[in-house]
C-alpha cells in the first residue's frame, strides 16, 4: 500500500496544484453552463447531420445529371441548337427595336426641319414665328390681320414687395428676421 501511495506523493506539488485548478475550473463551468453546453452540442450535431444529408443529395443529383448528359449527346446538341435559336430570336427583336428607334429619330428630325422651314417662311412674311403649342397656327383667313392687333400692356397690379427689398440684408420688414445668438458660455446655474 505504501508503494501505491508513493507515486502520488512523489509527484511535484506544482503538477498536483495544476490538476486541482483544472478540476475546479471545469467543474464550476459545467455546473454553471452544463445544460447550455449540452443543448448547444446536440443542436450542432443536428445541423451538421442535416447539412451533410443535403450535400450528399445534391452531389448525387449532380452525378446523375452529368451521367445523363454524357449518355445523351443528341440531347446536348438539341439543347445547344435551341439556345442558339433563342439567341438569334432575341438579336432579331433587338435589331427591330433599334430600327424603330432610328425611324422615330428620323421622324423627329424631319419634324424639326419642317418647323424651322415654317418659322423661316413666317419670318419672311413678317409674322411672328413663335407659335403656341396648345393651339395650331391659324392660316390667313377672315378676321383681323396680325399687323393691326394692338398688344396688351402690363396690368396695373401693385408689386408684392418694394423695389428696395433684399432678403439677404434682413431689412424690409416682417418679424421673421434672423438674428445670431449671444456669444459666450451659456449660463447653466
Amino acid at each position: 500500500m505504501e508503494r501505491s501511495e508513493e507515486p502520488l506523493s512523489a509527484r511535484p506539488a506544482l503538477e498536483t496544484e495544476g490538476l486541482r485548478f483544472l478540476h475546479v475550473t471545469v467543474g464550476s463551468l459545467l455546473a454553471s453552463y452544463g445544460w447550455y453546453i449540452l443543448f448547444g452540442c446536440v443542436l450542432f450535431y443536428v445541423v451538421i447531420q442535416k447539412l451533410s444529408s443535403v450535400r450528399l443529395r445534391s452531389m448525387r443529383q449532380r452525378q446523375l445529371d452529368q451521367a445523363e448528359t454524357v449518355l445523351e449527346p443528341d440531347a446536348v446538341v438539341k439543347r445547344q441548337e435551341a439556345l442558339a435559336a433563342a439567341r438569334l430570336r432575341m438579336q432579331e427583336d433587338l435589331n427591330a427595336q433599334v430600327e424603330k428607334h432610328k425611324e422615330k429619330l428620323r421622324q423627329l428630325e424631319e419634324e424639326k426641319r419642317r418647323q424651322k422651314i415654317e418659322m423661316w417662311d413666317s419670318m419672311q412674311e413678317g409674322r411672328s414665328y413663335r407659335r403656341n403649342p396648345g393651339r395650331p397656327q391659324e392660316e390667313d383667313g377672315p378676321g383681323p390681320s396680325t399687323s393691326s392687333v394692338i398688344p396688351k400692356g402690363k396690368s396695373d397690379k401693385k408689386p408684392l414687395r418694394g423695389n428696395g427689398y433684399n432678403p439677404l440684408t434682413g431689412e424690409g420688414g416682417g418679424a421673421c428676421s434672423w438674428r445670431p445668438g449671444r456669444r459666450g458660455p451659456s449660463s447653466g446655474g
